[in-house]
């Protein structure tokens, strides 16, 4: 179990949202590119009378999230590279009927 009171501690919010915002831009900056970028996977999906299941629709958010990261912030930061891989393979797990 984590405990919460000792990571704050640790790691004070205010230190997390600087270090972040170093390595990933102001996060209204950050959230208007992963906002429209989900924007437009929404409307071509409603324009093409598709409906995702609940983990591909959220693997989409998260990936959206992480290149909205790459482009607004520190393109060379490995984790978000990782990170679209890694939801995408959580989906492509699943279909393979591999749950994680």
């Amino acid at each position: 179990m984590v405990d919460f009171k000792r990571h704050l501690e640790e790691f004070p919010v205010e230190a997390i949202l600087d270090e972040r915002a170093a390595t990933y831009g102001a996060f209204k900056d950050l959230a208007r590119v992963a906002v429209r970028l989900r924007r437009v996977i929404t409307e071509e999906l409603r324009d093409r009378q598709k409906v995702l299941d609940p983990d591909m629709e959220e693997a989409l958010v998260m990936i959206c999230t992480k290149v909205a990261r790459v482009v607004n912030g520190d393109p060379a930061s490995i984790d978000q590279w990782r990170d679209v891989s890694g939801y995408a393979q959580l989906v492509a797990d699943r279909l393979e009927g591999k749950i994680r």
